[in-house]
């Protein structure tokens, strides 16, 4: 929808064109009130974008302010462009992740490419330096050729934007289950380093100060696309494509560079990256941050297209775009620096002291708007939530008992399907060696990237199992940032701190908000136990297809320290000989398991338990064997249990085998995703040492070099399969299932 002449604030009125926009009777009144007037049509759009749910947060503030977001290693938590954690020697970690699924639905390969775009720029406008991406995405199964063809794109956008920009994607998670089919989630993690000094924030402060807009020109891409974020998945949603951004990756890259060389410059105020929204947003929230105003001069803004609108050049979202507030009299240094990375900073607007957000076209003044109106003032909307019925009949049931006879075939099928196998097809497209600070790349545990001319290390994972928080989001919350910091330990690192991406439906559904609220409530609580505060995040809500809403899907990015290098640690076995234990006891859990997916097709009953003390003192526990350096590998029990983590700790390593005994049920024993467990080979000369600092660990078998997983159950031998063949398998199972027709 476009500004035109004839378009009046008594039509916009009249009209209900707001509604077009995602606002409601109730808000177009309230922003009438707060102007003293008729809104014009520009600055209803403005409203528009920055009071929708992806801008405001209006639904999910009462539910953010659960979380914790404070510790002695936090220095910047939520309310950037991305948080800062400590990590010693001067120097911070700087992370979040963020959401671009509708975008990916209809325009799979662009929406993936700007999302890992749009993160990027979030982590360098802090003032680090991207050392990682990582992503976190869901789909249907691979069994339609629209899935596939979403699944191919997202995967080849997030490879030709990442390795372009010369950011390495070391790490991530792809699950599949038929909720994803209609609405697909994208989520982006960028991690970057920083010396603390350096840290920015995105404010105009200064009167009379000077704004300027450097980067690529505004087109007419990505024109409402806060809003489509915030809206269901329609039929009508492929009519929504021009709301989908178009990414340029090599100006990403000069971007980078000429504002890592700007923020040591004195002339530079504030900055920050045009995102959601665009230049309201940015412009927006800058002023209102430093308690100041804005004018700005549309005439100035670069353009690609002729005769944009007013309403156009705010609401784009065009790409590798910042907003930076320079000290007046000083604009030609940064003028400058842009120049030697053959980009152009235009002053395009001034700081005000009138807390107004004016912007002026044509010589008329076509915007007036109380700047903390946009950025501070959005209605915050406390949503009815109701327990659904099928949590009540699921809580209701009896343990759900799997009936397995062949156990060797049980763990062949597990291995083939597309959540557990080989994700190597998805990251054999990213460069993760770019850099050269790759140390564990995709395939382990988390991601480990090195700091040079230092001994240490930075840890990093994604994770969440929407299939527990589905069946009870409170402990499927819990689980999620438990098994995001059991990764990181697992790698030898001590977990420092968190993100969220928090993908749910419509939460106008009480049953939705329930979900969240719940999901909300189980995160922090772990988060509190685990000493792991949130200090980023993105909400992506409306996630619905159809009237079908996806699982609760709240992915936990979680960076970790590693003291040393040498604590550095592989998640698969090392050396013929050594001893294989199972860390944690396990019980007959199956709800939201991958064996009741296999046999049953579908997830009910309770999820599996878990207890955050019990899970603090294992994590501990394992972290100090392996700064002890008792621990040869590390690897936690997830979807699939046991018989898949040692198929899994043999696959990287061919010319070794395991030979381990479990005892009790057998199903249960294999296949039973019980939580806060690992599996961890270690050398027989160490033994001794680990079990007086692991409490609940178990000998159960050892790693040989015959090349066969032999499992037994007392003295009969249960499983005996060659690894190769195994793995055969779990690489094939992603690709085969592309090549097969739908």
């Amino acid at each position: 929808m476009l500004q035109a002449p004839e378009i009046t604030p008594e039509m916009v009125e009249q009209d209900k064109l707001y509604k077009d926009m995602g606002l409601t009777d109730k808000e177009y009144d309230m922003i009438k009130d707060i102007m003293g007037r008729k809104p014009n049509f520009t600055e209803i759009g403005i409203f528009s974008v920055m009071w929708s749910e992806h801008c405001s947060y209006k639904t999910s503030k009462p539910l953010l302010s659960k979380f914790p977001t404070e510790g002695p290693q936090v220095i910047q938590g939520p309310g950037e462009g991305a948080g800062v954690v400590d990590i010693g020697d001067g120097q911070g970690v700087v992370f979040k992740v963020e959401s671009h699924n509708h975008p990916s639905a209809v325009e799979p390969y662009q929406g993936a490419a700007t999302g890992v775009g749009g993160i990027i720029r979030d982590v360098f406008s802090m003032g680090a330096r991207p050392i990682a991406s990582l992503n976190s995405l869901r789909f249907g199964n691979l069994n339609t050729g629209r899935v596939k063809y979403l699944f191919e794109e997202v995967v080849h956008g997030i490879a030709g934007y990442g390795n372009c920009v010369g950011v390495p994607t070391v790490g991530g998670e792809v699950q599949f289950d038929d909720c994803y089919e209609g609405n697909p989630l994208v989520n982006a993690m960028a991690v970057g380093l920083i010396d603390t000094k350096d840290i920015q924030k995105g404010i105009a402060a200064g009167l009379g100060n000077t704004i300027m807009y450097v980067g690529s020109k505004t087109g007419r891409d990505g024109i409402h696309g806060a809003t489509f974020a915030s809206e269901d998945l329609s039929e009508d949603s492929e009519s929504k494509r021009s709301n989908v951004q178009v990414g340029d990756p090599f100006m990403e890259k000069l971007l980078i560079e000429a504002c890592l060389e700007v923020i040591h410059s004195d002339a530079l105020v504030g900055i920050q990256d045009m995102g959601a929204a665009g230049l309201t947003s940015s412009a927006s929230e800058m002023a209102s941050k430093a308690g100041m105003g804005m004018e700005m001069n549309l005439d100035s803004i670069p353009q690609r297209e002729e005769n944009m609108t007013a309403y156009e050049m705010m609401l784009s979202e065009s790409q590798e775009r910042m907003l930076l507030c320079v000290k007046k009299g000083e604009e030609q240094e940064i003028v400058d620096i842009f120049k030697k990375y053959g980009l152009e900073a235009v002053a395009v607007g001034v700081v005000t002291d009138d807390k107004m957000f004016r912007l002026v076209h044509n010589d008329e003044v076509v915007a007036d708007i109380p700047v903390d109106s946009l950025a501070e003032d959005a209605p915050i909307f406390y949503k009815d939530s109701k327990v659904p019925a099928y949590y009540t009949e699921y809580q209701a049931m009896p343990d759900y008992v799997p009936a397995v006879n062949d156990y060797a075939g049980a763990l062949k099928k597990l291995l083939l399907q597309p959540t557990i196998a080989s994700k190597e097809y998805v990251y054999d497209q990213y460069d993760a060696m770019v850099q050269a600070n790759t140390v564990l790349s995709p395939g382990s545990d988390a991601a480990v990237v090195r700091i040079r001319d230092y001994d240490k290390a930075i840890a990093m994972t994604t994770d969440c199992n929407s299939r527990y928080i589905y069946l009870d989001p409170e402990v499927g919350g819990k689980i999620a940032v438990a098994e995001a910091a059991r990764n990181i330990v697992c790698s030898g690192a001590k977990p420092l701190a968190l993100t969220d991406g928090l993908n749910f439906g419509n939460p106008d559904k009480p049953e939705n908000f329930w979900q969240m609220e719940k999901s909300v409530e189980g995160m922090s609580a772990a988060s509190l136990k685990l000493d792991t505060p949130v200090i980023s995040g993105n909400v992506s809500l409306y996630n619905e297809s159809n009237g079908q809403a996806i699982f609760p899907t709240p992915i936990v990015g979680m960076v970790g320290l590693h003291a040393s290098l040498k604590d550095i640690t592989p998640s698969f076995f090392q050396q013929e000989g050594d001893v294989i234990y199972l860390i944690g006891d396990t019980k007959a859990e199956f709800g939201g398991s991958e064996l009741q997916n296999l046999l049953e097709g579908k997830y009910f009953g309770k999820a599996p338990a878990i207890d955050l003390d019990v899970e603090a003192k294992r994590q501990a526990q394992l972290l100090t064997a392996i700064q002890q350096g008792h621990v040869s590998s590390a690897h936690d029990l997830a979807e699939g249990g046991l018989a898949v983590a040692v198929a899994e700790s043999l696959f990287t390593n061919k010319k070794l085998g395991a030979s381990i005994t479990v005892s009790g049920d057998l199903t249960a024993a294999l296949y039973s995703e019980t939580q806060s467990r690992f599996l961890v080979s270690v050398k027989k000369e160490e033994a001794e040492a680990f079990e007086k600092v692991v409490e609940d660990a178990v000998r159960i078998g050892e790693v040989t070099n015959d090349t066969l997983l032999q499992v037994k159950h007392g003295k009969e031998v249960v499983i005996e399969e060659k690894v190769d063949a195994l793995q055969a398998l779990w690489k094939g199972a992603i690709p085969c299932l592309l090549k097969s027709k739908a």
